[in-house]
Formats: structure tokens, sequence, C-alpha cells
């Protein structure tokens, strides 16, 4: 299969273009790299820096399958610029749906994400409950899926709501609670949580990858909504688990952030998929990483940090 991959140089993006590529795929990336480019070369790869915005510059014939990583995420990166998160986060998700259904593009598989619940008190959060959206970020991915749904007449799509990924990637990310946590303990000694008692679900990022690849194989057979997470714990747990392998302090601070949710994957598993990697195997990997010397605790890990340090995203 010929498949277009957007974000393809993210944390995500990476591990999935090179897990494609090893299952024999072609694979065309569109990047605008404003966190660089760690794929090698490879006979069948593409790597294309384009704004997704710039929907016509996006080759598109022959692509079988569309899987669409590339977004502005996480709710700091979000409030940053609003305007810049709605036109890259929704407007252009349906300039290149539209586009994908001219160039007879089969399949459609976006990444939304499990935070579109917002603040959920009940024990399980399906695909079924009503989205309340806290942030400009959750909002446009709640958007994004409407606007995606309401083209599956002429195209197959499945919208995939991820829970929070841990795990180690060559385009690493330090912004997310096991990865940074696990950072804390072994660059400072010390871990800083914030509130604590917030349950979050979680998926390992082989697992994340593992549900993409289920979802190109299915085709049109399971479309839909499907979250995908399955260990909802605590951030408290999750620091003491990681205290478990890393002797560290663990300071406790109030919190801004009320965002408190299960996420029930029933359905995903409905289909056939399985998780073989949990949170352990997450900070296990972290751990590796930082002990080979190939991850370090820089400014180039944090989403929020980089897109400061490039100023007027407008411009790029």
């Amino acid at each position: 299969m010929h498949i277009l991959v957007t974000g393809g140089c993210g944390f995500v993006g990476t591990a999935l273009t090179e897990g494609l590529l090893n299952l024999g795929h072609d694979v065309t990336v569109v990047d605008i790299m404003w966190f660089g480019n760690y794929l090698g070369e490879h006979k069948n790869l593409t790597v294309l820096k384009e704004d997704i915005r710039n929907t016509e510059n996006i080759p598109m014939d022959g692509i079988d399958t569309i899987i669409h990583l590339a977004n502005i995420a996480n709710d700091p990166c979000g409030e940053l610029d609003a305007k810049l998160s709605w036109e890259v986060n929704v407007l252009a998700t349906m300039g290149l749906v539209e586009r994908a259904i001219k160039c007879k593009v089969k399949q459609f598989i976006y990444a939304s994400s499990g935070s579109v619940y917002g603040v959920k008190e009940e024990d399980k959060v399906t695909e079924e409950l009503p989205l309340v959206p806290i942030s400009d970020y959750n909002k446009t991915k709640m958007i994004s899926e409407r606007v995606l749904l309401s083209y599956q007449d002429s195209i197959a799509v499945q919208c995939l709501r991820p829970a929070t990924i841990c795990g180690y990637s060559k385009r690493c990310r330090l912004d997310l609670s096991v990865n940074m946590l696990t950072m804390q303990a072994l660059s400072r000694g010390k871990i800083t949580v914030f509130g604590g008692d917030q349950t979050r679900p979680n998926i390992h990022l082989k697992d994340m990858l593992r549900v993409y690849i289920h979802f190109l194989e299915s085709g049109q057979k399971a479309t839909g909504i499907y979250n995908a997470g399955f260990e909802n714990i605590s951030i408290m747990e999750i620091a003491q688990r990681i205290k478990e392998k890393i002797p560290t302090e663990i300071t406790v601070t109030e919190s801004n952030d009320p965002r408190s949710y299960r996420l029930d994957s029933s359905k995903l598993l409905a289909t056939g998929f399985e998780p073989r990697y949990c949170v352990a195997d997450g900070i296990g990997d972290i751990i590796k990483a930082y002990e080979a010397g190939i991850l370090k605790d820089d400014d180039g890990c944090y989403n929020i940090r980089v897109m400061k340090k490039l100023g007027d995203l407008t411009k790029y």
C-alpha cells in the first residue's frame, strides 16, 4: 500500500513511519518539521517539508490511506496561538479529507484525542458519552471528528481517541505524563506532581502504532470512533511506579488542570486488538534511553518550548 502520513516526523509519526516501512509499505511523509526530522533515508520513503494548510501542495495521487497525525498538540501549544490551532487542526483537516476524496483515497485515519471528554466521573468513559472539551485543543479535536464523519459516505473514516502516550521515540516528547515524570526522576532525583488525584488513561507508543496498523489493515471494516487507552491510573500512582525503579523524592503541589477521566476501550478490543505493553514498559524505555545517552532533558523534547523559540509561527 501507499500511505500518506501527515506529521510523520513527530513523536508518534517517526516511529509509525519506520514501522510501516518495515512492513513493506510505500510511505509519503508530510511534515512542517518544527521539531526536526529523525527519519533515515529509505527507498520506499518520500519526505516532504510542507505546511498541511497548503493542501494543494500535498501529493495524493496513488495514495491508498491517509494517517493524519499533524496538529498543534496539547493544551499549552493550542493556547499559544488559538487562530493557528483552529487553522491547522480543523480547517486543514477539512481540506485534506476533501482533497483525499477527489483523489480517490480509500481510507482516512485520524488522530483525535481522549481529552475531548473533558472531566468525567463515570467509571467507563465510552465513545457514546457526550463530549465536554475544556480547551481550544480539545475543541479542535472534537470539531475535526465531526467534520470528518460528515464525509464518511465518500471515504472510510476512522477517528482514534488515544490516551496519553508513553515510551521512547527518536523524536521523543517529555511533556507527556509518564515520560515527563520519569525524566524528572532521572535528571533531578525529584518528581513534582501537580494535584495527583487526577486519573488519566495511558497507552504505550508501541501499542499506539499497533492500533494504527490494526485499522490500516481493517480497511473499511471498522469505521467510526474508537478509544485507545488501557491503563487508567492517577498521576500520583504513575509517580509511585517510577519511584519503584528510580530512587526519587515526590513533591505534590496544586494543579490548575482538572481533567480526570477513564477511557474504556472495549469497542476497540471487540475488533480483535489486544494490547501488549504497559506503563511500566514506558518507564523502562525512558530509563534505558537516558542511560544509553540517546535521550536528554532538553528543550527539543517539549513542544511548547520549541514553539515559543520559533516565535511568529505564521511565517513558517
